[in-house]
Order: structure tokens, then C-alpha cells, then sequence
């Protein structure tokens, strides 16, 4: 079992900046690849931003320039730097952890919310 603790939402202006931290409870080197994904009311979770375990990252096209997803292994913590901040960006926000093949699987945190004000 994979456990997720997500940090770092909160309030924040429109244009202001949060970081938000994933820190797992296993080596992220064990994980096919770990990603960003959110919800916000009424619309259905999707995802933000992906780091596959080779390093390549990619984006949602509405978070392109803005966000960027980043790892730091020895910490076994994935971030979200997240700037320019819009009120469309407020949401809950998840991390997911897939393992490798044979042993496929997904493990989500527990969420943190970001609030954009304008």
C-alpha cells in the first residue's frame, strides 16, 4: 500500500503562486508515474500534471506555462509549483501514485484545496 499526504493549498490572490507538496510513504522510484489532478465543484476531476518515472512531464493545455510538476527523490515528494493563478484554478487537488507493471495500480492522497480569489 501507497500512502499520500498532500500539503501546501490554501487562498491565494489571482496571479499569487502555492506550492503544493505529495510526500509518499514509499520510494517514488517505485511508481510507473505520479501526477496532479483536480476538481473543481461541479465539473469532474481531470487531470493537471504527470511526471512519468523516466522525468517527462506533461500538462494540461489550461495549466501549460503556469504550473510545473517536479520530484525530489531523496524526499520521495512530488510538488506542484502552481503561478499565475487564476480563479478557474480553484479546486481540490489530488495526487496519484500508479505502480508498476505486474503490480498495477493507483493510490490517491486525500486532497487539498486551492482558493483563488479575484
Amino acid at each position: 500500500q501507497v500512502q499520500l499526504v498532500e500539503s501546501g493549498g490554501g487562498l491565494v490572490q489571482a496571479g499569487g503562486s502555492l506550492r503544493l507538496s505529495c510526500a509518499a510513504s514509499v520510494s517514488i522510484f517505485s511508481a510507473n508515474d505520479m501526477g496532479w489532478y483536480r476538481r473543481a465543484p461541479g465539473k469532474q476531476r481531470e487531470l493537471v500534471a504527470v511526471i512519468i518515472s523516466g522525468g517527462s512531464t506533461d500538462y494540461a493545455d489550461s495549466v501549460k506555462g503556469r504550473f510545473t510538476i517536479s520530484r525530489d527523490n531523496a524526499k520521495n515528494t512530488v510538488y506542484l509549483q502552481m503561478n499565475s493563478l487564476k480563479p478557474e484554478d480553484t479546486a481540490v487537488y489530488y495526487c496519484k501514485f500508479t505502480t508498476k507493471w505486474p503490480n498495477r495500480g493507483d493510490f490517491w492522497g486525500q486532497g487539498t484545496q486551492v482558493t483563488v480569489s479575484s
